[in-house]
């Protein structure tokens, strides 16, 4: 269990939440801030992980890393394995004084041995990509000179020299910038940035901040050992730039790789995030921007841990895009479900299929926590909770959407038209969010991320029209979004009811609306010019207090 103290005009009011896997999750408001749980052991277990991660760390609140100069106790002494997997990503370490922040809360529980997996550090994945696109345009003596790898060089060795890395690991610092520098001259003689070769790129992100922070940790007395994923068993399909894991063969292959042996020296296994190797090729390859929360699930599933925690800049999962809605604030609970339509539907707290290992696990939890505020309780992620009384869990937009209607030109009854339709977005390569089917028509909406990336958005949409000729009447109009309800299916009625009223009131136009398989989410297509405001409502109306 644990317990966040609600508003102080409530003093004694108190949120209790079950956090145990595999259980019924509750929610309940108690009157006593003593109230004992009465979950099972593995509950318990759990919650004290919270209980005493807000005893031992309040000396670091704010984001105030301890002084360099001290020595941290290593976690998990009593422990013989590997009970926790934490991530971090960039921000969370940033610059040398975040990673000692980082060190300080995996630090902060002695009753858990973790597995830390990483981030690049700060923007650096964004300044390894547009390395490799100036150096198509730069001449190969000048490499060097190009400002995002001057860049990365200064922040990696500033870093080095702040945190006094060893020599072992300046020199494997030095000898990947030297590798990356090559790279980019390669890209620039051969004028081709290829999706194989960029893998390959945004790959020293992770490998130079994992080999920095092993380091700082075993120069403050917590022994720490350095993996890189692709070495340790993280086997994926050869699709460069999104690729699959393939569980089969990696779930073993980690297993292996990180389970101490008897006789074996315990340590803090710090893996790089986002990495796997192709299964025929044998390349670097990535498992598409926010991965590394991808890997943590994997490791996390592999060595049958209770719980794996995603350690990010913001207080949990939101009910809104804060960005959008001011007074978002955080979800407690959520299942795999809610949390891999979020994903999916526009919030960037989670990589989309971070939830797979933990669907296939029958005790795996994914917690969402706030590096720069561990007192905060996040959102916790599990595969089932009381859904007695909810509602409205979250409401997430996705912009830059097109929206598609494709009409059968054929005779009323025929068979086949859905396999038509949906093998020629399959033939251009084209992935399809939201449909909305009948007999004789089909309206849909097309990933951006899918057709936005190459920047030849007219010209594909053209060509998709013109394959549908002889076949269907295709349509289509840009600059649409989607408003996803992630929400309780079981109360479609009262949630519609109320939806539509706002939006009238509004004069918010709604151009599809779809429910289909999915029992934790309804959908809504409206002009994207419309799409911020109709959230904001939409939010007023479900989560505010006056409503």
């Amino acid at each position: 269990m644990y317990t966040r103290t609600v508003p102080s005009h409530r003093p004694a009011d108190r949120l209790c939440l079950c956090s145990c896997p595999g259980q019924q999750y509750t929610q309940k408001r108690c009157v006593s801030p003593d109230v004992v749980c009465s979950a099972t052991p593995t509950c318990r277990r759990l919650g004290n992980f919270r209980l005493r991660a807000e005893s031992q760390s309040a000396s670091s609140i704010g984001g105030k890393a301890p002084p360099p100069e001290a020595v941290l106790k290593p976690p998990g002494t009593d422990v013989e394995q590997i009970s926790v997997v934490m991530k971090f990503g960039g921000s969370s370490v940033a610059d040398a004084a975040r990673m000692l922040e980082v060190a300080d809360i995996i630090c902060s529980f002695p009753e858990h041995r973790p597995c830390v997996v990483l981030s690049a550090m700060g923007k650096t994945t964004n300044l390894l990509l547009q390395a490799g696109n100036d150096a198509l345009s730069t001449d190969p003596q000048d490499i060097h000179a190009l400002a995002p790898l001057r860049a990365i060089q200064e922040g990696h060795r500033q870093a080095a020299t702040t945190i006094q890395a060893d020599d072992r690991t300046l020199k494997q610092v030095e000898r990947l910038l030297a590798e990356l520098q090559q790279l980019l001259v390669g890209i620039s003689i051969m004028q081709e940035l290829t999706l194989r070769a960029q893998d390959s790129l945004v790959s020293f992100g992770e490998r130079l901040s994992t080999r920095l922070f092993a380091a700082l940790l075993n120069n403050k007395g917590v022994a720490a050992k350095q993996y890189d994923a692709f070495d340790m068993g993280v086997t994926t399909t050869d699709v460069f730039g999104a690729a699959d894991v393939l569980y089969e063969r990696t779930l073993p292959a980690v297993h292996a790789a990180l389970t101490l042996a008897p006789a074996g020296q315990p340590h803090v296994p710090v893996v790089t995030g986002f990495l796997g190797r192709g299964v025929n090729t044998g390349a670097i390859t990535t498992l598409g921007r926010g991965g590394s929360d991808l890997t943590a699930t994997v490791i996390a599933a592999a060595l049958g841990v209770a719980e794996a925690q995603v350690w990010k800049d913001v207080d949990g999962v939101l009910t809104s895009d804060p960005r959008i809605v001011t007074s978002a604030r955080p979800v407690p609970l959520l299942t795999y479900e809610e949390a891999t339509e979020l994903a999916f539907f526009g919030a960037t707290v989670l990589h989309p299929l971070a939830m797979q290992p933990a669907l296939q696990s029958d005790a795996l939890a994914v917690r969402v926590m706030n590096s720069y505020n561990r007192h905060a309780p996040g959102t916790l992620i599990a595969r089932q909770r009381d859904m007695s009384n909810a509602t409205m869990t979250s409401i997430v937009l996705k912009s830059g959407v097109t929206l598609m209607d494709v009409v059968s030109t054929r005779m009323l009854g025929q068979f086949g038209f859905l396999a038509t339709v949906f093998n020629v977005f399959r033939d251009n390569q084209i992935s399809v969010d939201v449909v909305a089917t009948s007999e004789i028509s089909i309206s849909l909406t097309l990933d951006p991320s899918k057709v936005w990336t190459r920047g030849l958005i007219d010209e594909e949409l053209d060509a998709l029209v013109t394959a549908f000729e002889g076949i269907a009447r295709c349509s289509y109009q840009r600059g649409m979004s989607i408003i996803s309800l992630i929400c309780n299916i079981q109360r479609t009625s009262l949630i519609l009811e109320r939806v539509f009223r706002v939006l009238g009131r509004e004069g918010i136009n709604v151009k599809m609306m779809s429910q289909g398989a999915s029992k934790t989410n309804i959908s809504l297509i409206v002009d994207e010019s419309q799409g911020r405001h109709a959230v904001q409502c939409l939010h007023s109306e479900f989560f505010d207090a006056q409503c």
